[in-house]
């Protein structure tokens, strides 16, 4: 069996390929990859680097070619560029005869409201229609992207959130990497959806374990969105951004990532990592930077 994992040299990618490592032997694995030479610490283990961008159709023939599971690891931009990369790289796998894939989604993506369930949406979509067997993997939000508001609590800042009382299942991307690696390799994930959340909380709840890490009280500054915007803009968000933290704000008040499951639980085969435990290692990595 050949797997190949898309984007390996990103930040979730390459979390996977490491969680695969220990598990796959190094040439049963491939990479697909825009710059190859990024990827040269994985060549020398003895993964099979391959050059594949999805904005070059023409290199992903030869990327796809023998592989039987397939990971795509969803890319970010405007809708427009994401459905031709998306389009092309199912597409090729359809050329290439791939027998599984998975796929990175958001959080009840054929439902939400959520600003980034359409494209999800539109891109599970598009894999339905190859035939081809798939998973799912709807991704809830990771703990990783708090890392701004962290470092602002660490230097005497308040949280400040305009998302109310709306619950977020909060993961690592650790945690998230080794479900994905365990559907890679595992049997009888053919067309299945995943939703990978970890303990719904609110804003407040993850503050006070954040407090607990640090040792003293988080206050929390609830805000309307306009006001979030400004304090965002004030604290040198680039101005590109800010539309994207705003909508993520709403969606989480309006309840968009609030949806209780225990599928990462099972395929991870243990409890998810502890938010107090996560919340250490951010803070660790944010002392680090």
């Amino acid at each position: 069996m050949k797997i190949l994992v898309t984007g390996a040299t990103g930040q979730l990618g390459t979390k996977v390929v490491e969680a695969l490592l220990k598990t796959v032997p190094a040439n049963e694995l491939a990479v697909s990859v825009r710059n190859p030479e990024k990827a040269e610490g994985l060549r020398a283990r003895g993964v099979e680097v391959r050059h594949g961008d999805f904005d070059k159709p023409e290199t992903l023939d030869s990327a796809f070619s023998g592989i039987d599971r397939l990971l795509i690891i969803s890319t970010f931009g405007d809708y427009e560029t994401i459905m031709r990369q998306h389009t092309n790289a199912v597409v090729a796998a359809q050329r290439a005869q791939v027998k599984f894939i998975a796929y990175t989604s958001v959080t009840n993506a054929t439902e939400s409201k959520f600003f980034l369930a359409p494209l999800h949406r539109a891109r599970e979509e598009a894999i339905l229609q190859t035939g081809i067997p798939y998973s799912f993997l709807r991704n809830n939000w990771y703990l990783e992207n708090e890392m701004g508001s962290i470092q602002g609590v660490i230097a005497g800042a308040p949280w400040i959130t305009s998302a109310g009382t709306g619950k977020v299942g909060w993961v690592l991307r650790q945690d998230l990497a080794e479900a994905t690696a365990n559907v890679l390799i595992g049997e009888g994930h053919e067309n299945t959806v995943y939703e990978l959340s970890g303990k719904l909380m609110t804003q407040e709840e993850l503050t006070s374990s954040l407090g607990d890490v640090l040792g003293r009280a988080v206050p929390v500054q609830q805000v309307d969105d306009t006001t979030y915007a400004d304090i965002m803009k004030g604290a040198g968000v680039p101005e590109s951004y800010i539309p994207m933290l705003v909508n993520m704000q709403q969606g989480i008040r309006n309840g968009e990532l609030e949806i209780d499951s225990n599928d990462l639980e099972k395929l991870l085969g243990r409890t998810t990592t502890p938010i107090r435990e996560a919340l250490s290692q951010i803070v660790n990595q944010s002392s680090q930077r």
